[in-house]
């Protein structure tokens, strides 16, 4: 998801006086084993599908990290824009000719326009396109991942992780609400407020949230107990992007991760873990912040720090 491109296309990035309101609409479609019969549902299929997501990307990089833990790279090819992009659409700036190898476009608006002629909204990352006609099939990040593990799960591999454990559901889904809104979207909502006001309200709804995670995180190792779920990756790629980015550019300074054990301990020990620290660029993550958002940061410099060599250290978690 880029909130810039949002802006562009019709989504709310900060309107003087109100908070930041996100446009949340996404193509509903959904990659099924069972495709239900009156509904625009592709079929599980290996092969078939093109996972379209930008490293620089908190919302892609979930997409990212769950199909790498789930052994469905095996299955779904992926591309992967480069850091920054126009007010168009997200580029494949990273690929001889600026060309996705496999889909043979220079933009993602291409496979959303062979589906949507006109299509009016955000050119959105994650998104996953069908190989076979170039057409986008779903744009809906928190959908994607949910049926990586639950749609796919005949093509997981052996040691998969159970992100979706059915006798926490009902608590996780509570814990990811707030998280998304309260810490996921609420770093946006301080970096594009509209007024001083607005700015406050956001920032205090943020450090509530915060310290909950402290205080959760220091009776657990991880946010529903001893293993990994679906809730940490959503928090994963928040905190990550957290003492690089949003700190300084965002305005959500009253501290820094490191500066909060249980979090950062947290932060670290899954940091460590094959399939996120693995799937983290801090320097596509720094340019796309500090470039893209021109009217944040209008000269576009990107800072050289923080030193992140320290989340490689000890995070005394196990």
């Amino acid at each position: 998801m880029s909130e810039r491109n949002e802006h562009s296309k019709g989504g709310v990035y900060s309107v003087k006086g109100k908070e930041f309101n996100r446009d949340s609409r996404y193509i509903e479609t959904r990659i099924v084993a069972e495709p239900r019969e009156g509904t625009d549902d592709y079929p599980v299929e290996p092969h078939r599908y093109r996972l379209v997501a930008a490293y620089a990307c908190p919302w892609a990089n979930r997409a990212i990290i769950v199909r790498d833990l789930l052994g469905l790279d095996q299955v779904i090819s992926m591309g992967n824009p480069g850091p920054t992009h126009d007010e168009d659409s997200w580029t494949f700036d990273l690929d001889p000719g600026g060309v996705d190898p496999v889909l043979g476009i220079a933009k993602l608006k291409e496979a959303y326009e062979r589906r949507f002629p006109g299509y009016d909204r955000g050119i959105t990352v994650p998104a996953i396109v069908d190989e076979t006609t170039g057409e986008v099939v779903t744009n809906n990040f928190p959908q994607i991942t949910e049926d990586f593990y639950v749609e796919w799960k005949q093509f997981h591999k052996a040691d998969a992780p159970n992100l979706w454990p059915d006798e926490l559901r009902d608590e996780m889904d509570d814990v990811m609400q707030r998280i998304y809104t309260e810490v996921n979207n609420g770093v946006y909502r301080c970096g594009f407020a509209g007024s001083q006001e607005a700015y406050d309200a956001a920032y205090d709804r943020l450090w509530t949230a915060m310290d909950w995670l402290e205080e959760r995180l220091a009776e657990r190792r991880y946010l529903m107990g001893e293993q990994i779920t679906e809730a940490d990756v959503r928090l994963f790629t928040t905190l990550v992007r957290f003492d690089p980015v949003y700190h300084g550019h965002f305005k959500c300074n009253r501290n820094k991760l490191t500066e909060m054990p249980n979090l950062w301990g947290y932060a670290r020990d899954l940091f460590q873990t094959p399939g996120f620290g693995d799937n983290v660029d801090f320097e596509q993550i720094k340019a796309h912040y500090y470039v893209v958002h021109t009217d944040l940061n209008p000269l576009s410099i990107v800072p050289k720090g923080p030193d992140l060599a320290n989340w490689r250290s000890e995070h005394g978690r196990g």
